[in-house]
């Protein structure tokens, strides 16, 4: 019989010791992973809870081997610095802005198009399958889809009869699809943080407001701009990507849990953020002082029209002819 080397004897002796002592061995597959999220919505907005969902959602899938920790009010890293926070370690899921890095999702993550809302679990989807291949050279995977196709709109501090002729205002813009629209209606574009906002506004640095609802209502932004000018102009997704090496490192079961967290955190947000937009209107419009105007759908219509024969060449130029002609075909099968 051949006898344990003093080695071996010393493993069977500290696993004795610690079962003994009332602890578990846990094989290095099963050790915890802490995923730092990184968000620019704050906690008031109902998005917050729709992360708060998406954590949940990953531990319970996981069985506790993935927590997601949570920081909101872009307290990690600014507006523009995603992409870099992520790769750079400074956070490990972020929202993804326009980002020279990801070409075509820079120039349709926000699109003009009437797209129709009932399937936007669907849309979303497909087209974060459509963006995968370019995040994934980067060093990204796509995660979370954030829409806010239901409530990017128009705010000033003034009436504005008709919002294609902006005579020279200073619209605050979230990107270039947006900044393009306002420059062909005679505006001046002027990019500023959510967070900053605010201030600007009250301080006349801007004549107009392009952002979302939920955005705009957790900022209390109705207190500085109350008149809105409501369009539905845009397909908009700003994306919660994930660092692929990080991805990458969790086992196969749980890279699927945390997809399918992310999914469903999706599903369960849709009917509370579309019903928490319309009360945060409703409210601003009925006890705050404020005042909302909806576009007639020709005009509507006429407007993306205008804004997709320009921003098309862009889209071309930055997805290349097989992507771009993919992505266009996906929302036009979504369009209402």
């Amino acid at each position: 019989m051949k006898t344990a080397s003093p080695k071996t004897m010393m493993k069977f002796a500290v696993c004795a010791i610690a079962m003994a002592a009332g602890f578990s061995v846990t094989p290095t597959s099963q050790a915890q992973t802490t995923l730092r999220l990184s968000t620019y919505v704050n906690e008031t907005d109902i998005r917050y809870q729709g992360f708060q969902k998406f954590a949940e959602l990953a531990e319970a899938k996981t069985q506790g081997r993935v927590k997601v920790q949570i920081f909101p009010s872009a307290t990690l890293h600014g507006w523009s610095e995603g992409v870099d926070a992520v790769l750079g370690g400074v956070s490990d899921i972020s929202w993804i802005p326009a980002d020279k890095r990801l070409a075509c999702y820079r120039v349709t993550s926000l699109y003009p198009a009437l797209v129709n809302l009932d399937d936007q679990i669907e849309l979303d989807s497909k087209f974060a399958q459509l963006i995968k291949p370019e995040a994934e050279k980067v060093g990204l995977v796509p995660l979370i889809n954030s829409n806010y196709s239901y409530d990017q709109e128009w705010w000033f501090k003034g009436r504005v009869d008709d919002i294609s002729k902006l005579d020279g205002k200073l619209v605050r813009s979230i990107g270039p699809l947006v900044s393009m629209m306002i420059e062909s209606w005679g505006g001046k574009p002027v990019f500023i943080a959510p967070k900053e906002v605010y201030q600007s506004a009250e301080r006349g640095v801007v004549d107009g407001i392009n952002m979302g609802v939920a955005t705009y209502s957790s900022w209390k932004l109705w207190d500085v701009m109350p008149y809105m000018v409501n369009g539905t102009l845009f397909y908009g997704n700003i994306i919660y990507m994930i660092n692929k090496k990080k991805l990458d490192a969790l086992s196969p079961e749980d890279q699927k849990a945390l997809m399918a967290a992310g999914n469903e955190s999706e599903v369960w947000l849709k009917p509370r953020y579309e019903e928490w937009v319309n009360e945060q209107v409703g409210n601003a419009v009925m006890k705050g002082g404020g005042s909302a105007v909806s576009l007639p759908l020709a005009q509507r219509q006429a407007l993306v029209n205008q804004a997709q024969q320009t921003w098309n060449t862009t889209v071309d130029q930055d997805c290349g002819p097989e992507l771009s002609k993919q992505v266009r075909s996906l929302f036009d099968s979504y369009t209402n």
